[in-house]
């Protein structure tokens, strides 16, 4: 590896955490992001629901969440047993290199930590959807605690205490999930490294800044922050 290598992995790590910052807080101006907006969406949600009477649309909301997050976190599986099975073909693929009109790389070491890598990034990405996925669950059986509200005093201090804590692990739930997808999002950033260092920091910078974009100025931000109480 050169050093310019060194410096597009750096760069690759810094606005990785960078946007995981921005995205989980507010900017030194204010702005909010979409995660940001839909977090206390998720928390008027659970306590609109606490005094509901039927909860079935609730659960089934709860079950949407877990299979979606079951879903990537099978995707990621099936990714990693790829990138092992691109590992046991590492010749055909250089060979396969050699002849496309776009410089890739032709080490077979090099070219087999780049997959590692890669391996590790999905390896993380599982990690924060198996997490996701549990932390769903936890939350579902902290929501089916929650008291029903003629069964209690007129204060609803036991009610909103139980909501909060069945929305406080709905957050964070939702906090690892995207912090999964984020990962698969950078991955394809990370695919600019097999084509060089320079191709890797400006395909990752496109990626974020797509991503920037969704969570900052997209529609669907400003469709969900009207109206919406923020911290």
């Amino acid at each position: 590896m050169t050093n310019l290598d060194y410096v597009a992995i750096a760069w690759f790590v810094l606005v990785w955490v960078g946007f995981s910052f921005v995205t989980n807080n507010h900017l030194p101006h204010g702005r909010v992001s979409l995660t940001t907006a839909m977090n206390q969406h998720r928390k008027r949600w659970i306590h609109v629901a606490a005094r509901r009477d039927l909860r079935m649309i609730d659960t089934a909301i709860m079950a949407g969440l877990q299979n979606g997050t079951a879903f990537f976190a099978s995707t990621t599986i099936l990714a990693i047993g790829g990138c092992f099975a691109l590992l046991g073909a590492t010749e055909e693929v250089l060979r396969v290199a050699d002849d496309l009109p776009i410089p890739l790389v032709a080490d077979r070491a090099l070219f087999e930590l780049k997959v590692f890598g890669l391996i590790a990034i999905f390896a993380y990405s599982f990690f924060k959807f198996g997490w996701s996925y549990r932390l769903f669950n936890y939350s579902s059986i902290l929501f089916g605690a929650i008291p029903m509200k003629d069964d209690l005093p007129d204060d609803c201090i036991e009610l909103d205490a139980a909501a909060n804590r069945a929305a406080s692990l709905n957050i964070l739930g939702g906090k690892h999930f995207n912090a999964g997808l984020r990962a698969i999002f950078l991955s394809i950033g990370y695919l600019g490294w097999f084509a060089g260092p320079w191709v890797l920091m400006g395909s990752t910078t496109l990626v974020i800044l797509v991503l920037l974009r969704r969570q900052f100025f997209s529609n669907a931000r400003s469709a969900i922050i009207k109206g919406t109480p923020l911290p």
